[in-house]
């Protein structure tokens, strides 16, 4: 790989990996960040640098400003847009002003940056299921009740899951912004809940925060009955790789495990490594008890509803036959997400 590829958000934790796999493939590499000033953020990238010498660049960006990816787009051939802004569900008071608008407003302006980058051909953008589905009830509703690429999130709004709504319009608006053209081409990748080791210092996820809660101990006397689609952050990475390489990669491709796993099912393989083992739950809490304690962990009874005791399959064929995913044991996943969790944290 020999034309210079350009990661959005490069210090977070889709992207720092994402970068790491670039370099090693060889590809000379630029990356942007909000400020080259923070230096705690921006140990991963360095340490980067320093193993791949003269191979990475690292550039200021803002998703806010027009034309503020320009220079880093200058000479590339590929971008990969990985950066969203991105607010934990309860600090969003305004969905439309903190959410939408800027989640919009940042597609907008690095296709805008593409638009202005003769060179660039390929964009692989990251999205999320979020954007194909707003609630678990909704995928049965799914032809053969099997989450698919087919369909779009019609379930989520300003009031009801601001940031899926964000998800929905960011990714129409880059769909819309790329049928325009006919000189680059568009590929998005929709992964599900992304766990494994991470390069960032920190990495914030909402989609986090029920596995976070368990590492914790807070559902030490019981876990409800939820289950999770998962992907490997560093098939995520591999993901992007293959959809700017391969010339047929097209239209959208879900990231995740064919089969779902329940949080019973993540404890009992965390609890061979967890420090504190006894923190994890041993059985699965009755879904009346849940319904009744689950505001205190700050599920609400309609989250409960709509995602209580729903399994469902995932159709990632296209990622496999046409990316070459091949899918890593959740176990692996797993171990090595605890265990960044734990150095992260000084456990």
């Amino acid at each position: 790989m020999s034309e210079a590829a350009l990661v959005t958000g490069g210090s977070g934790f889709v992207a720092s990996q994402l970068i790491k796999q670039l370099l090693e493939d060889g590809a000379p590499t630029r990356a942007t960040v909000r400020s080259l000033a923070d230096e705690a953020k921006l140990k991963p990238l360095r340490a980067l640098q320093a193993q791949y010498p003269g191979r990475l660049t690292l550039l200021e960006a803002d998703l806010m400003a027009p034309g503020s990816f320009d220079a880093a787009m200058d000479g590339c051939a590929v971008v990969h847009h990985v950066a969203s802004p991105f607010l934990l569900p309860e600090t969003i008071k305004d969905g439309r002003r903190q959410v939408v608008e800027p989640a919009i407003a940042g597609t907008q302006n690095v296709l805008g940056s593409v638009a202005r980058a003769p060179r660039v051909t390929r964009v692989v953008a990251t999205s999320s299921v979020g954007a194909i589905f707003g609630d678990y009830a909704d995928v049965m509703k799914m032809a053969n009740r099997t989450l698919s690429e087919a369909y779009f999130n019609t379930t989520s709004t300003l009031a009801n899951n601001p940031y899926h709504y964000a998800k929905v319009e960011a990714e129409k608006e880059a769909w819309r912004i790329a049928e325009a053209q006919d000189r680059w081409r568009l590929v998005v990748v929709n992964p599900g809940m992304i766990l494994g080791p991470s390069l960032a210092p920190t990495s914030q996820s909402g989609s986090l925060t029920l596995l976070d809660q368990m590492l914790k101990g807070h559902f030490l006397f019981g876990a409800p009955d939820v289950s999770l689609t998962t992907v490997d952050v560093r098939e995520v990475a591999r993901a992007h790789i293959e959809a700017a390489r391969r010339p047929a990669a097209r239209g959208r491709y879900i990231l995740a495990a064919a089969s779902m796993i329940s949080l019973l099912e993540v404890a009992a393989i965390l609890r061979k490594v967890h420090r504190r083992p006894w923190l994890l739950p041993r059985r699965q809490m009755p879904n009346f008890v849940i319904r009744l304690a689950g505001p205190l962990f700050g599920l609400s009874r309609d989250y409960l509803d709509k995602h209580l005791g729903v399994r469902f399959a995932v159709d990632n064929r296209r990622s496999v036959e046409e990316l070459g995913i091949v899918y890593r044991p959740i176990e692996e996943t797993l171990i090595d997400h605890y265990r960044s969790w734990a150095e992260q944290r000084g456990e």
